[in-house]
């Protein structure tokens, strides 16, 4: 399965990259395993995307909840709960 996913505001600049496309590992169905799929990344994915820490997602451009199913080609964005303009 193929996503992309985009990353808002402060997760953006800690990250260094607005979007990506990946290729997901079997096991990485739902956003909940891609959030933590991505913190095994190391540094500062583990901080940006530590567990507790309050990330908006939104699979399709609706809001999700980390039982949220992914599909291939759908489309995932994080995001701090307050964005600025």
């Amino acid at each position: 399965m193929t996503i992309t996913i985009l990353y808002f505001a402060s997760l953006r600049e800690t990250l260094g990259r607005d979007r990506e496309t990946l290729a997901l590992p079997r096991g990485v169905a739902t956003a909940g395993e891609l959030r933590a799929w991505l913190r095994e990344r190391g540094g500062a994915w583990a901080e940006a995307l530590a567990e507790g820490r309050s990330i908006r997602v939104a699979v399709d451009q609706s809001m999700a909840r980390p039982d949220t199913g992914l599909r291939d080609g759908a489309e995932v964005a994080f995001f701090p709960p307050v964005t600025g303009g």
